[in-house]
């Protein structure tokens, strides 16, 4: 598992492309398929995911919807539309940091 400093800048991207991918999603749900596709290399606890998700509610970025499972009531959250906007940038920003990063560490032949 990677630590939680290398990380953490990288959650709002993750859970946001997640979402957008899948179309709408439920906190718990969101925590798993952020494990099932990193084989459990990043794990984010609910303590570092609702905060995330209520920002990103805030800013009108991710809308919710209540549905009512048994006597529960479960929360989705979807991308809006000026979200796919955020989503798009977003992407293109930690590519090329992804990028970036790679010029740092990549090993160079010798």
């Amino acid at each position: 598992m990677y630590s939680k400093e290398l990380t953490k800048g990288t959650l709002q991207p993750i859970i946001l492309t997640i979402i957008n991918n899948k179309g709408r999603m439920y906190g718990y749900e969101i925590t798993q398929e952020v494990k099932k596709m990193t084989a459990g290399k990043i794990d984010i606890s609910e303590g570092a995911l609702y905060p995330i998700l209520h920002k990103l509610e805030a800013k009108k970025v991710l809308e919710t919807e209540k549905v009512y499972i048994g006597k529960r009531i479960r929360k989705y959250y979807k991308v809006t539309k000026e979200g796919k906007k955020t989503v798009e940038s977003v992407t293109i920003e930690i590519n090329d940091f992804i990028n970036t990063l790679s010029l740092i560490f990549n090993t160079k032949p010798i």
